[in-house]
Order: structure tokens, then C-alpha cells, then sequence
């Protein structure tokens, strides 16, 4: 007890006189820059122009590669996506080895490998760096691209296009790069159905031809391997790429608006707002404004801690997270800033992002903030050093970007060096709330009026999910054109009520593969409203099951099984009904024609449907053929309220009725195409089939 006693007596003491010794009235001065060792790097050069470089780390067994190419952007007009195929296909084949052969090499040694149209990388044990080494020199010598390859690419990225369609971030992203740079600009293009369509096997092949040269490529080795053996190794399989010239590229260089300017993408049914202040800024990655500017956007919105977080979040609750961005690049870079909002906040949350941007440019930072966010970059570059990649991809973009030598061995000293004087002139400069793109992708009957405050002339432009205007007025709903009227032309499309009524019962099934597993959907029905829904996910992995007897219900799968009750029985009651187009009347459902929208390309009526227990949908009828070729339905998940959308396609007569073939589900950011193989009419469905046990 004695001696625990001494050394709290110690503790205290020593305690006391350092407070002694401390004035308090004096504000402590902010210690030196960090002393932060970088790690050395090696390099050589090939004599085809290959520049490598090379980290030293025997810590680990292991070593990494990365290869990168110096190209331009490449703008690639209505043939959107050859450039991201052609990367993809580099990991597909070569004329040594098919795809499967790359694929059990990398796997014997338990590597790693990935392809990009900008470059390659890779990483093994330190015992396989020769055939690691092999493999990638005969991905790049010898790269041959396959039909059946890109067939099957095409395939992934239009059902993720699909699945983009509903994706209201997705939307916002693609809308708001397009608004920044233009969609003539290589940054500001856009991927679509019809340009993947386009993409031959010829245009993947001559951007590889054409691009992929050793004299603007920059190779990174990092690992338990010496600059020597290196050298040997790359020498030995990569010194006979042939050097060749590279297509350069020059653009119109996009400039901020004169004015703020509003966007809206109309997403019918959205609860909240995705919302971006974007627009390009001139701030290339060598210029002597990137550390001081970073530190500007770090304050106004690039950490937890950042002024737009704490007023969005913490302080007012519009949002999860409020974040901002301030991009450098050689060609031209972007600011923007974004959050998720309810729709009945969605102004007042652009009102602040707005506030914070010129509270920034009116007022300096003061001492205490601009120093909690130099510690705070200061730890991120220093966690960053752990990584003996980063020592790499310093030393390539010291070489690509024309760095001093000493640019990353400064960083600290001039990030400490940043005064409150730089922070507002980089606001002044780069922050710009006055001459910015405020977009908003979410529902525009809701939100349009209040974000006309935001415009000098009141006026709110109007673009679809690719970036396109479009202007709502013009597309005006033709005299004489009513909701029953394109109810009415709807069912005479599909081959009429007299028809429709025909069908006693019908089953249909629906076929379909998400993220390698096949999909199968059997739906059964038998007026008035017999249901019953199988659903087989991967032969049998998961089974899902929904029956109704026309009066009970229950859904089962997962080894879970729950009865239908309240609203959602009601609704069944509903949705089971064959044809429920044909008894809206009967049900109370309520129908209202909200105008036109172009969907896919097509003008569609758009249709309200309200049902009796109040929930909402929306219908979009082709202005030409009076089909349906989407409709919009709010769910409730675990999530929150999402948007469930189904769109339809190839109808084809049976037995005197109409049915799509072709459905395309999106619910969240998941897509599942769908496709019938089989429809059975008026089979003789005994009642049975639709018990509820």
C-alpha cells in the first residue's frame, strides 16, 4: 500500500508543477510538421521506353505489380464501352492460353489478377514471381479477344445498366458527370443499351493495338524482390514489347455556368432526394494550389468532422452524410457536393450546403479548425505510408505528372505551412455556390416548385436517367386524351376484354440468371383471383412460395412460413385478380393521368394508381402501341422504402391476348431480367393447386 501511494504522491507532484510551469493564458503553438520517413524506391527504364520501379519490402513473401498506361481519355461517341470491354478482355485470352487456362494458372499459385483498359494488376507468393511475370507478358503480348467473351460481357453490363435504371445514385452520377463535362467530352459520355449494342470485337482490339505501348507505360513492383532480380525478370519478358506512337486527344475544356443552374431527373414515387452542387474546376495534379485546396474541401466537406457534416447531419438532420469533393486532373477536374434528403427537406438542405460554401469564401478558418483537419490529413498520409504501394505510386506519379522529386517528402511541411489567408483565397477560387449545377434526382412533383429559388430566372431544367433535356411542357397530353382512354386503349392492345375474359387460368413460367445463379418463376392464376407464385433460386439453393385462395394467403421460403393479414390480404385480394386491369371500378382503385414521360426511348402516358388501403403505384402506357411498359410500385424492406420497378417488353399473342415476354425487375439497386419460355392457357387448374394449408 505504501508504495502505491508513493507514486500516486509522484504523480501528483510532478503533475502539479508542470502546471506550475504552463501558462495557461498563452495558447500553445502548434508543434513542427511531422518528421515521416518515406521509403526509398529503385528504377530502371527498358530500352522500349517501359519505366519501372521498384520497393524493396522482405517483410512478406510477397510481391505485387502494377502497370499503368499514360492515356489520353479516349471519347468514344455511339460506340460508348468499347474502352471498359477492351480491358475486360485482356483477363479472357491470349493466343497461348483460352480463359480458363489464365484462370487455373493464377489459381495454382494463388495469385491474383485483374485487368483494366488502363493497365494490369497482380500480385503472388515471392516463390511464383517468375510465372506471375509470364503471365501478365503474355497478356500483353499476346492478347487475343474473343466473340464468345465479349458476347458474354455485353450480357453483364447491360443487366447492370438494367439495374442503373432504378439506381437513383447511379442516376445522379451519370447525370452529373454529364452536366459537368458535357456529353460530348470523354468524362461526360454516356453508357447505354444501344451503345453496348454496337461494340464490336474489332473496336476492343484496335484500342488495345493502338494504346497498350511500353513508352507511356509505368510499371510498380513492391515486394521480397530486389531491384536486380527485377530488372532480369522484366528484361527477360517484357523487353520485346514493341514501342509504337499513341494516339493523342485534345477537348473543349468545359467551363462552370454563368449562373447557378437546377436540374431535376423526375423519379416518380422517390421518398428522398438525391442531391449533387456540382461543376468542372482548372486544377491540374502538379499545380501548387492541390494541398491547400484539398485542405479547403477537407474543411468544407471531406471528413466526419467537415462544417457540411455537422450542419446536414449532426445539427439540422436532413441527412446520414454530407459530403464534398474537390478533384484534380490533367485534363479538367470537378467539385461536388452531395447528400440523400426527404423530399420535404430537400430545399433547406441545398440552402446549406450553399451557406457553408460561401461562409467559407466571406469568413477565415479559424486556428483550432484549420488545425484539427492538418492532423487530420496528416494521419491519412501517414496511415497511407504503411502500404509499400503507396512509395510506388508516389515515385509513377512523380514521373507521369512532373512532381519535384521531393514533392511527397514535403507534403507534411507544406500542409502545416497552409494558413487561413490560403484556405479563403482557395475558396474564393475553386468554391463556387453562385456558378454551380444543383442537381436533383427525386420526385419532381414534390420538389420542382420550392427548387425554383435556387434559379436567377426560376426556370428548372429537365433531363432523363442519360443526361439528355427535355423539356416537360412540350410533351403535353393531346386533347381528348383521358385516363380511360388509355386504360380503355391499353385493353384493346392486348387483345381486348371479350378476349381477356376468355381465360379461365393460365401459367406462366419465367426463366432468368442474376449473378451466376438461374432463376425460375412459375406464376399460376385461376379467376376471379386463385394466385400462386414458385420462385427456384440455383437449382433448388432457395425456394420461395406465394399462395392465395382467393380469400387466405401465405408466403413461405427460408423455412419460414407466414399467413397473409391486414392490408397486405387486401392487397392480394387485388393483385390475384387475372387481369386487374379490367375491375379497377370494381376494387376502388383510383387512377389519375399524371402527362407524358419518355421511358426507354418511347413516349409513355404516365398513370397514378392510388388502392384503397392508400398505397401508391405508377403505370407508363407507349404513347404508340397503348402497351404498358412499366410500372412503378413503393415497397417497404428492411432497408426503408424502396422503389420496386418492372419493365416490359416483346409482347406476343396467346391465345388471342398479348404478354410480355421480356421483364426486367429492379428492386433497389438489384436487377433480375426475366424472360417466359412457356405459357400454358386455359389448362384446367383444379382449385386444389391454390390450397392454403
Amino acid at each position: 500500500m505504501k508504495r502505491i501511494a508513493a507514486i500516486i504522491f509522484l504523480l501528483t507532484f510532478f503533475a502539479y508543477i508542470s502546471e506550475a510551469q504552463v501558462d495557461r493564458s498563452k495558447k500553445p503553438e502548434p508543434g513542427p510538421a511531422p518528421e515521416i520517413k518515406i521509403g526509398d524506391y529503385e528504377s530502371f527504364q527498358l530500352e522500349n521506353g517501359l519505366k519501372v520501379f521498384v520497393v524493396e519490402n522482405h517483410k512478406m513473401p510477397r510481391v505485387t505489380f502494377s502497370l499503368v498506361l499514360d492515356i489520353d481519355p479516349v471519347l468514344e461517341g455511339e460506340d460508348a464501352g468499347y474502352v471498359s470491354f477492351a480491358g475486360q478482355l485482356l483477363r479472357t485470352g491470349t493466343k497461348n492460353r483460352s480463359k480458363s487456362q489464365i484462370d487455373e494458372d493464377i489459381d495454382f499459385i494463388g495469385a491474383n489478377l485483374s485487368t483494366a483498359p488502363t493497365g494490369i494488376n497482380a500480385g503472388c507468393l515471392s516463390q511464383h514471381t517468375e510465372k506471375l511475370v509470364e503471365i501478365i507478358s503474355d497478356i500483353i503480348l499476346n492478347a487475343e479477344f474473343k466473340q464468345n467473351e465479349l458476347d458474354k460481357i455485353r450480357k453483364q453490363t447491360i443487366s447492370g445498366l438494367a439495374a442503373e435504371k432504378d439506381d437513383p445514385n447511379a442516376i445522379a452520377g451519370n447525370v452529373g458527370q454529364a452536366l459537368t463535362y458535357g456529353l460530348d467530352h470523354p468524362y461526360g459520355e454516356q453508357l447505354t443499351e444501344a451503345s453496348v449494342e454496337k461494340i464490336t470485337l474489332e473496336m476492343c482490339s484496335d484500342y488495345y493495338n493502338s494504346y497498350f505501348k511500353p513508352n507511356i507505360a509505368y510499371l510498380s513492383i513492391v515486394g521480397d524482390i530486389t531491384k536486380d532480380d527485377a530488372e532480369d525478370l522484366i528484361e527477360q519478358y517484357l523487353g520485346k514489347w514493341q514501342r509504337g506512337d499513341v494516339p493523342k486527344h485534345e477537348y473543349k475544356k468545359p467551363r462552370t455556368p454563368l449562373v447557378n443552374k437546377v436540374a431535376i431527373v423526375d423519379r416518380p414515387n422517390s421518398v428522398q432526394s438525391v442531391i449533387h452542387i456540382t461543376y468542372p474546376i482548372d486544377l491540374k495534379r502538379g499545380s501548387e494550389d492541390v494541398i491547400k485546396a484539398s485542405l479547403c474541401n477537407t474543411i468544407l466537406g471531406g471528413s466526419f468532422s467537415s462544417r457540411l457534416m455537422q450542419n446536414l447531419r449532426e445539427d439540422k438532420g436532413y441527412t446520414y452524410g454530407a459530403r464534398s469533393s474537390l478533384i484534380s486532373d490533367e485534363l479538367v477536374g470537378r467539385f461536388d457536393a452531395s447528400c440523400q434528403a426527404r423530399n420535404i427537406v430537400t430545399d433547406s438542405a441545398i440552402t446549406e450546403f450553399l451557406n457553408e460554401m460561401k461562409k467559407l469564401r466571406s469568413e477565415k478558418v479559424g486556428e483550432d479548425e484549420l488545425q484539427s483537419m492538418k492532423n487530420y490529413l496528416t494521419g491519412t498520409f501517414s496511415r497511407s505510408l504503411e502500404n509499400p504501394q503507396t512509395i510506388a505510386n508516389f515515385a509513377i506519379n512523380i514521373e507521369r505528372y512532373g512532381l519535384p522529386k521531393d514533392y511527397y517528402k514535403n507534403y507534411l511541411k507544406n500542409l502545416q505551412a497552409v494558413t487561413s489567408d490560403d484556405i479563403q483565397q482557395m475558396a474564393k477560387k475553386y468554391i463556387k455556390p453562385n456558378n454551380a449545377y444543383i442537381l436533383v434526382v427525386g420526385n419532381a412533383d414534390e420538389i420542382a416548385e420550392k427548387l425554383k429559388s435556387f434559379s436567377v430566372s426560376r426556370k428548372i431544367d429537365y433531363y432523363d436517367i442519360y443526361g439528355n433535356e427535355y423539356d416537360p411542357s412540350v410533351k403535353k397530353i393531346p386533347e381528348g386524351i383521358t385516363v380511360e382512354s388509355v386504360i380503355e386503349k391499353y385493353i384493346n392492345a392486348l387483345g381486348g376484354k371479350e378476349n381477356m375474359e376468355k381465360i379461365k387460368d393460365r401459367v406462366i413460367t419465367m426463366k432468368g440468371n442474376v449473378q451466376g445463379m438461374d432463376i425460375t418463376v412459375t406464376l399460376s392464376q385461376k379467376i376471379p383471383n386463385k394466385f400462386l407464385m414458385d420462385l427456384d433460386v440455383g437449382g433448388g439453393m432457395m425456394k420461395q412460395k406465394v399462395v392465395f385462395d382467393g380469400e387466405k394467403g401465405k408466403t413461405s421460403g427460408m423455412g419460414q412460413e407466414e399467413m397473409m393479414e391486414g392490408d397486405d390480404l387486401e392487397e392480394m385480394k387485388i393483385q390475384a385478380t387475372m387481369f386487374e386491369v379490367l375491375y379497377y371500378e370494381k376494387y376502388g382503385i383510383k387512377t389519375e393521368l399524371k402527362g407524358i414521360e419518355t421511358i426507354g426511348g418511347k413516349d409513355a402516358y404516365k398513370v397514378a394508381i392510388t388502392y384503397p388501403s392508400g398505397k401508391q403505384g405508377t403505370d407508363y402506357f407507349d404513347v404508340n402501341t397503348g402497351l404498358k411498359i412499366r410500372e412503378l410500385k413503393t415497397q417497404q424492406s428492411q432497408q426503408g422504402t424502396v422503389t420496386q420497378t418492372v419493365d416490359f417488353d416483346d409482347y406476343r399473342e396467346v391465345e388471342g391476348v398479348k404478354t410480355a415476354y421480356k421483364l426486367t425487375q429492379s428492386f433497389g439497386p438489384q436487377s433480375v431480367p426475366l424472360e417466359v419460355v412457356s405459357i400454358q392457357v386455359n389448362s384446367g387448374l383444379d382449385d386444389s393447386v391454390f390450397e392454403v394449408k
